[in-house]
């Protein structure tokens, strides 16, 4: 009889380990399934726009819906949109997009845009009020970034060419497993055009030791402790990390500041493999 016992006993302890490690394994198995990606990479679908925020007298910071509070995006770290509008001739126009926000932002993504008076999209954005609907595809983009693929970032942007730089550097510093580094030059006319200044500035207030910010401008004000005038070779020896196999540079901006940045680069031994142009 005491044996009886004894077995059972070890038997009732076999099942509700058993159950345990089932329910473990369950919970580990709905814990690491994600979100179902509401981007569709062949069809725009329409997402509402649920906030407007003006941020200076040509820029604007567009909120726009998921289909529920839990959705993602479902874009890549380092990849873009298209979002598809009517131009001031009521003309469909495409162009694309990086979102500020990441799929840890669930439930909505977020645009920064920058208006042109001539800009064709800018039309749109203009003209864009809470309640409309912006047609988005995607994702698109031959970035592909994994955490720690290399020992240190540096970024070169201009103007709107920040929020790729700003969407990835946010993926590197909010992952505790990402140890990678980040150096970002970013190049304005003005101080009223930088854009994110305040996100960017919580970045450094945050991680201070593994996310540097040097800002440059065209049109500095009189008390001015950045660069001046247009990214320098000088300052990228200064700002960004040296030619190195486990280095990279990405930069993002207009044509012409993209063309003198490779030809910096390039004059600074930075090879092909250690660039990379959004």
């Amino acid at each position: 009889m005491d044996l009886i016992e004894k077995h059972g006993i070890e038997l009732v302890g076999v099942a509700v380990a058993l159950v345990a490690i089932g329910a473990g394994a369950a919970y580990i198995l709905l814990s690491s399934k994600k979100p179902k990606a509401c981007l569709d990479p062949e069809n725009f679908r329409e997402f509402k726009c649920v906030k407007r925020t003006q941020l200076s007298h040509n820029v604007a910071k567009f909120k726009f819906a998921l289909p529920t509070p839990t959705s993602v995006l479902g874009l890549p770290i380092g990849q873009h949109i298209s979002c598809r509008g009517k131009d001031s001739l009521g003309e469909d126009v495409i162009k694309p997009y990086t979102p500020i926000t990441l799929d840890s932002d669930v439930g909505h993504f977020e645009l920064v845009i920058k208006m042109y008076p001539q800009g064709r999209m800018s039309h749109h954005f203009r003209e864009m009020r809470v309640g409309d609907y912006m047609a988005v595809k995607g994702p698109k983009g031959r970035f592909k970034y994994q955490p720690n693929q290399v020992r240190a970032f540096g970024m070169l942007a201009g103007g709107s060419g920040i929020t790729p730089m700003f969407q990835v550097a946010r993926a590197i510093l909010e992952n505790p497993i990402d140890k990678t580094n980040v150096h970002l030059i970013y190049a304005n006319v003005t101080v009223e055009d930088i854009l994110l200044k305040e996100e960017l500035e919580g970045l450094t207030s945050k991680y201070p030791n593994r996310f540097k910010v040097y800002y440059v401008l065209n049109q500095p004000p009189e008390e001015w402790n950045g660069g001046v005038g247009f990214v320098s070779k000088e300052m990228i020896e200064a700002h960004c990390p040296a030619p190195a196999a486990d280095i990279q540079i990405l930069r993002c901006g207009p044509p012409p500041m993209n063309k003198a940045m490779a030809a910096n680069l390039e004059a600074l031994g930075y090879t092909s493999e250690m660039q990379f142009q959004f």
